[in-house]
């Protein structure tokens, strides 16, 4: 029998309470108008725990000038505050829209409607990286503040909601990765994880994926750029630590999609993992392909800032 892992019984609602909106009695007769699920999910719980530990990373080196080229912070504490605003409304929209755009777009179209339903699930990293981008260079044009500084304590602070999120979609048993037979594979849910080409003994183990991301692009890039940013004055060299960050995102990204489960709406009969553009037997998936571009632009920008030396 091959060696793995259950999935732990663990439920993706966190608190879930049933609010009555009116119930009462008239001439005796009992009348129920329904009510609503007031429900707190792990997913919406990472989400809240990421943006408050980058919101603390980021007012940690606000609060220490000399981390900063020539002790001028990037911005003030009062300004934290409503970037991390505008931030929430880039991550929300552009990983929605990034979504739609990059991952279904023939499904959306036929039904635009659909699009707004956020609460169903489809976020993607790529459209919520660019949603940021946009809200960061909004704010930072309005408030008139050097845009790439400000980017490298964002940097900074990202991987903390990657952490945090990646074990929410663990949690939710989504985004799991291909079929495998190692000891630590795991046996998700659902009658999509547990549909393999080749299942044995009955059941389907699959790699952790979302484990592997948590742990490269959240953990252990969040530790080094933690390290450069409080320890090596990389701060002072703009554009640095903001080229590092897309190039260990990429890389770990890159890396993982290679055990990661594609999306279903690319596989077909001739392309059963689901490649979005196929190369013989082997191919790049799609978060494979968003990705370049990221590892591009930060190997720019680590040449930037090093020219700058």
């Amino acid at each position: 029998m091959i060696a793995s892992i259950p999935f732990p019984d663990v439920s993706p609602t966190l608190i879930s309470v049933d609010i009555p909106l009116w119930q009462f009695s008239l001439a005796g007769m009992d009348f129920d108008l329904g009510g609503f699920e007031l429900a707190l999910r792990w997913y919406a719980l990472a989400y809240i725990a990421g943006i408050l530990l980058a919101s603390w990373i980021m007012r940690r080196a606000l609060r220490r000038p000399a981390l900063w080229p020539q002790k001028r912070p990037a911005f003030s504490e009062s300004n934290l505050d409503d970037l991390i605003t505008w931030l929430i409304f880039g991550i929300i929209i552009g990983g929605r829209l990034g979504y739609v755009l990059f991952y279904n777009p023939s499904y959306y179209l036929t039904n635009p409607a659909a699009a707004l339903r956020i609460f169903d699930g489809g976020m993607s990293f790529h459209g919520g990286f660019l949603g940021v981008v946009a809200a960061g260079l909004l704010f930072c044009r309005k408030n008139k503040i050097p845009l790439l500084k400000a980017s490298d304590v964002m940097a900074a602070s990202a991987p903390a909601g990657l952490l945090f999120g990646r074990l929410a979609n663990f949690i939710n048993a989504e985004l799991w990765g291909r079929e495998t037979t190692l000891p630590w594979g795991v046996i998700f849910p659902g009658i999509d994880a547990q549909t393999c080409l080749e299942a044995a003994a009955g059941f389907c183990a699959r790699h952790p994926s979302q484990l592997y991301e948590a742990l490269g692009e959240g953990l252990i890039l969040g530790a080094v750029l933690l390290y450069l940013l409080f320890r090596t004055g990389a701060l002072r060299r703009s554009g640095l630590l903001t080229g590092i960050f897309l190039i260990g995102y990429g890389l770990t990204r890159f890396m993982v999609e290679w055990v990661r489960q594609p999306d279903a709406q690319f596989q077909t009969m001739d392309n059963p993992i689901g490649y979005a553009v196929q190369l013989g037997p082997t191919g790049l998936t799609m978060g494979q392909i968003l990705t370049l571009p990221m590892l591009l632009a930060g190997l720019w920008l680590i040449q930037k800032a090093r020219a700058k030396q």
